[in-house]
């Protein structure tokens, strides 16, 4: 029997009561961090053009663009959210799925929450464990490198999953859903190397597929059931291989959503453990960025894929993000990563150019094919001085959290930072309401809160 059989069960089956506190206090706390993340991302490239685009195909009011107000089809609104929380580099990941497993799920959630409207806060959060857990799995039982984008494609099949659950599907049809978000799955890898806004766009498509796949499978229609061991199924074609059956026995035993991790800066996931050996060594021995003289990361093949790019004064917002010797460069210079480092005047920055263009990344061979760690950095002084660090497990990983006041701090600069921003009130019922999100009696109710006044 294929797999998917056993994952539609897990998801049909499973219910709030039978989820630890650990797991819901998680997805409470990664829900936030998801919607915050989104607001910010309206003000990112071509997000308020990507809503307008919606009425070529159509218009409706199932649901808002975050932020920005805009009235769309439960489907379009979801590709928008899903593509604002994407495009600033700075939504949660499950670091051993190498995914961003919320950036699709709790758009394609709300957006259908507000749609039907009575879907209380346990029922979300429900919702949104489970499609983690399909996300995730997916993510951790791939053997081999990336070929697709696959937050992009993991993604999918999570918010399928957690659309299943909320219209609430049995196992059949919740397995014709994740059926149909498969036929529909897409994501280039081509747009992560060349760092184009295309690669947040595909996060988009997949999330706005998967409404579309939980639609059709509410319908009645069907897919095929082999979807992920078949002979043109998800391991062998979208995935070189895996080995999913062996992920099996962590269903219902291992909560996904306890394994994400926080991003407490806006860049590639994989630009982090290099960040984290900088400031480590840096704020042990105390030396000014004007004091380097080099420095060397040794990275698995999989971080040098990613981010191991060179600088280039004339970087793209989106290549930036993804490029480990400009944020590392950044970060020593002023002590953290933040959204206004990603502008043409921090770029050609002569103090941050320096720097840059002095920071290595080299494969250390060995390594598994999808791993993030270790990392090890060396910072060597203009005096010939050097200092080491191996950093096992990156900041905001459940192994090294990302502190409370971190995460709040994020949220409200999130907000802020929208292209229409959210008001210091909102913002703070956001937070109180959202961190008690298994109390709220219909998260629709949240959506005016995530909306610009005046909007």
């Amino acid at each position: 029997m294929d797999a998917i059989a056993r994952i539609a069960e897990h998801v049909a089956t499973t219910r709030f009561e039978d989820m630890p506190e650990s797991a819901i206090k998680a997805a409470e706390v990664l829900i936030l961090d998801t919607i915050g993340v989104g607001i910010g991302g309206s003000s990112g490239p071509m997000a308020v053009e990507l809503a307008d685009a919606q009425e070529l195909s159509g218009t409706g009011t199932d649901a808002h663009v975050w932020s920005l107000g805009k009235r769309l089809p439960a489907s379009a609104a979801a590709q928008c959210n899903s593509y604002q929380v994407h495009n600033s580099e700075f939504d949660c990941v499950h670091e051993a799925a190498v995914a961003h497993v919320l950036s699709a799920i709790v758009p394609a959630a709300m957006a259908h929450a507000e749609r039907t409207g009575g879907i209380d806060g346990r029922r979300f959060i429900e919702a949104v464990i489970l499609g983690v857990d399909v996300a995730s799995n997916l993510g951790v039982a791939a053997t081999s490198g990336l070929r697709f984008f696959r937050p992009a494609t993991v993604g999918a099949f999570g918010a399928a999953a957690a659309l299943s659950k909320l219209m609430g599907f049995d196992t059949e049809r919740t397995i014709h859903a994740c059926s149909l978000a498969y036929g529909q799955l897409g994501g280039t890898m081509q747009a992560h190397e060349e760092g184009s806004m295309l690669l947040a766009m595909q996060m988009g498509f997949n999330t706005r597929n998967a409404v579309i796949a939980a639609d059709l499978a509410g319908l009645g229609f069907t897919g095929p059931q082999n979807i992920l061991e078949g002979t043109f199924g998800y391991f062998g074609l979208i995935e070189e291989s895996g080995d999913i059956q062996a992920e099996l026995g962590s269903l219902g035993n291992n909560w996904r959503i306890e394994e994400v991790a926080h991003k407490p800066f806006p860049s590639g996931r994989a630009t982090h453990g290099v960040l984290d050996g900088c400031l480590v060594l840096q704020q042990k021995h105390g030396f000014e960025p004007q004091s380097i003289a080099r420095i060397s990361a040794i990275v698995p093949p999989l971080v040098h894929q990613l981010v191991g790019r060179p600088y280039r004064p004339d970087m793209e917002l989106n290549y930036a993000r993804l490029c480990v010797p400009y944020v590392a460069a950044r970060a020593l210079i002023r002590g953290t990563i933040d959204l206004g480092d990603f502008t043409p005047a921090a770029y050609q920055d002569s103090a941050t150019r320096r720097l840059a263009e002095n920071i290595s990344v080299d494969i250390r061979d060995g390594d598994p094919p999808n791993a993030l760690t270790p990392i090890d950095v060396t910072i060597t002084l203009a005096d010939g001085t050097s200092h080491s660090h191996r950093v096992e497990y990156v900041y905001g990983s459940p192994q090294n959290p990302f502190a409370r006041d971190g995460q709040l701090e994020k949220f409200r600069a999130n907000c802020a930072a929208a292209a229409r921003p959210i008001s210091e009130d909102q913002t703070t019922q956001l937070i109180g309401r959202l961190s008690d999100l298994r109390n709220v009696p219909d998260v629709s109710e949240l959506v005016p809160l995530m909306i610009a006044p005046g909007s």
